[in-house]
């Protein structure tokens, strides 16, 4: 008798998305398609080759090359990043160039051009975003604020959702400002409480701000599925999605864009408990959010941006104390749901490699942005695939032979055994083509185990 999926072991669940990764499915439920069996078998190498490295096995062709993109395929197809927000065909014709003239082992796909559309309609003022507060030629720019007051933790420890409706909603979105007058959903239990609690949703403010939301939506949906189109399309000719989902560290979503960075450093003196208790409150929500995603697309990788926990945010012991204790906890209950934990290690983590090596083994991938990979690779490449760190600024300005020189060692110190994947630092946006080239060309050479 077939196992349920919460019989499974750990190990189990990978292995079953695993599968489901090697063999897609197009957006009718049924066995893709491909272009050809010459994209078919690219399509599986590929898979297998990530597979092998995030399971610590030696590949059996060649170390995988993974570049980490922002803007740079509509820079080299000549679109503005402002373009690829709000024309999704030249968004994907742009990044379908760019797949096809540097066959890198993965599609990282087109989701860092997301809808403008639907950020004016709402009128969002967390970020400015190309030709909206920056040059059309630029990426996005965080506009950092204490979106969250000091003295409301409480309120967003006791209910989250209800904390992210009513009161953080109305402050980064112009048009939801009426969401503060919503009712907690769980007072609507019997009869007697059902009349008072839906006056608010007959106030004219209120219907209009579920309308923005609702043509916000429909405009999305024209967005996901020019993405959705173009992710089949690049499967079937042979080249697999990135990551299938994406979470966050707790303690970085606090600090990211509810208290910012001035008020969590300030919070973990002042009110230390709070942080703590706030953090674990939000857990279940991030676990849910990367497991979601990954049941949805078949692709157990799940994207992890880590911010304040980078050397020079927070000492080893405040690191220990506020940050690692709920990012174990969120990649264990990522790894026990099958996921593949894929934290992106933007900063430093020398100081962090001890600490953050006591996690299960073969089941995460790391990727590093200007840590000693020489000593991540003694250190938690033993229990973990570790990606990085090309630097991503001497794509930018440097010259090829840089780019040669940079992957060879880094294939030197971190190849021996499998578990490695080449990768730039940083998100990229405009770099030379001709360096991202040869850091791909040459691992496809260089990276070959004997």
């Amino acid at each position: 008798m077939e196992k349920q999926w919460q019989e499974l072991t750990p190990a189990e669940k990978q292995e079953a998305l695993f599968q489901r990764w090697l063999s897609p499915k197009d957006p009718q439920g049924k066995d893709l398609k491909f272009q050809s069996p010459k994209a078919e078998k690219a399509y599986k190498e590929r898979v297998t080759r990530l597979k092998d490295a995030i399971q610590l096995k030696k590949t059996p062709d060649r170390v995988p090359v993974l570049p980490i993109l922002g803007f740079f395929p509509t820079f080299y197809a000549g679109v503005t990043p402002r373009e690829a927000m709000y024309d999704y065909d030249k968004l994907a014709k742009a990044s379908k160039k760019y797949l096809l003239d540097f066959e890198p082992d993965v599609n990282s796909g087109i989701g860092i051009a997301t809808p403008g559309k639907v950020f004016d309609i709402l009128d969002y003022k967390l970020y400015a975003w190309p030709g909206h507060g920056v040059s059309p030629n630029h990426t996005y720019q965080c506009l950092e604020a204490e979106y969250m007051m000091a003295d409301e933790y409480d309120a967003l420890i006791q209910d989250p959702s209800y904390y992210f409706t009513t009161t953080y909603f109305p402050r980064i979105f112009g048009k939801l400002e009426a969401f503060k007058m919503l009712p907690n959903p769980s007072t609507m239990q019997e009869i007697p409480f059902v009349g008072p609690n839906v006056i608010p949703y007959g106030l004219p403010q209120v219907q209009a701000a579920y309308k923005a939301l609702f043509e916000a939506g429909e405009e999305a949906l024209k967005w996901v599925g020019a993405v959705g189109a173009f992710a089949t399309e690049m499967a079937a000719l042979g080249f697999p999605g990135g990551a299938g989902g994406f979470t966050k560290v707790p303690f970085d979503v606090i600090g990211d864009t509810l208290r910012g960075t001035r008020g969590i450093m300030v919070d973990i003196y002042r009110q230390p408990d709070k942080v703590l208790q706030a953090v674990e409150a939000l857990t279940p929500l991030m676990i849910n959010m990367g497991v979601a995603a990954t049941q949805m697309s078949g692709n157990p990788l799940v994207m992890v941006p880590l911010h304040k926990g980078a050397d020079g945010f927070l000492s080893d012991a405040q690191f220990k104390k506020f940050y690692w204790p709920n990012f174990k906890n969120l990649l264990m209950g990522l790894i026990n749901e099958g996921c593949v934990p894929l934290p992106f290690v933007e900063g430093s983590y020398n100081t962090r490699l001890e600490v953050i090596q006591d996690i299960p083994k073969g089941s995460s991938f790391w990727t590093f942005d200007t840590s000693d990979m020489a000593k991540v690779k003694k250190t938690l490449g033993k229990v973990a695939c570790i990606g990085g760190n090309v630097p991503t600024d001497l794509l930018a300005v440097g010259t090829p032979q840089q780019i040669k020189d940079c992957v060879k060692k880094l294939i030197d110190d971190c190849a021996e055994g499998g578990g490695y994947v080449v990768a730039n630092g940083v998100s990229a946006d405009e770099i030379k083509p001709a360096n991202l080239k040869m850091m791909i060309d040459f691992t496809k050479e260089y990276g070959v185990y004997k």
